[in-house]
């Protein structure tokens, strides 16, 4: 009996929660979260009080899913209910936000990129042999003036954290290694390139993390790769969007 009611349902363009569950791996109460947190239209109700969705749920649904890779699940929710509350161009505001967002993590890419290029091992050891004091490092002057900057630029660079010196155990002063010299390298090419600080900080612990530039080289590839792949789900959920837009009239 269940399963003819069903049929009958479906034939005239009306569809359970089951039915729009199935199509995408989802589960039934997933689909009524869904509708409960505005990601879908409400759905109309038999006699009896069961939820009746149609075609107009189902694309819906499917633009939903097709947004959550290329903007996460909060603006991805946020355009879906924009779309159902009538807000059109709020709905396209949150889009323009996440694809504005893209072009600026693609442009970090790019700097951090140009800054590499610039900076190659070999450039740190030179700026280490040209400055150093002969402890295995160099001190605060003379690699400020190869920076070009004044102390005091270096000084609120190690308070930010982007760059570790250690003290001299003798007199105090400031050592800066190969590491605290890259790092200090760094910096300023970002600096230069217009990047602020707290902008510059998570690149540098990158560069710590994978123990130089060089290993960095297959986390920029990634990083390459996952803006790419972002682009392309971005260009999917635009798609299913507009065909959810024409589905709604």
């Amino acid at each position: 009996m269940v399963a003819d009611v069903g049929g009958k349902l479906q034939s005239e363009g009306r569809l359970r929660p089951v039915d729009l569950a199935r199509g995408h791996g989802l589960s039934t109460q997933a689909v009524r979260n869904y509708e409960e947190a505005g990601i879908l239209p409400a759905a109309g109700r038999t006699p009896h009080g069961y939820r009746v969705y149609t075609p107009v749920h189902a694309s819906a649904l499917r633009a939903f899913l097709a947004l959550l890779p290329g903007h996460g699940h909060r603006t991805a929710t946020a355009i879906m209910r924009a779309v159902n509350e009538g807000a059109v161009e709020d709905a396209f505001r949150l889009v323009d936000e996440s694809h504005a967002e893209l072009l600026g993590d693609r442009r970090t890419l790019q700097a951090v990129e140009r800054a590499l290029r610039d900076l190659d091992p070999a450039a740190v050891s030179e700026t280490v042999v040209q400055t150093g004091s002969g402890s295995g490092g160099t001190f605060i002057g003379p690699l400020a003036g190869r920076l070009g900057i004044r102390p005091a630029t270096l000084r609120k660079w190690e308070r930010a954290g982007l760059v570790r010196p250690h003290r001299d155990a003798l007199t105090g002063y400031r050592v800066y290694d190969e590491a605290a010299v890259r790092d200090a390298l760094l910096t300023h090419q970002l600096r230069r390139g217009g990047y602020l600080l707290e902008q510059i900080a998570p690149l540098i612990a990158q560069v710590r993390e994978a123990g130089g530039l060089e290993p960095l080289e297959d986390a920029l590839r990634d990083w390459r790769s996952r803006l790419s792949a972002r682009g392309r789900a971005m260009l999917a959920g635009a798609a299913e969007l507009d065909a959810y837009l024409r589905e709604r009239g």
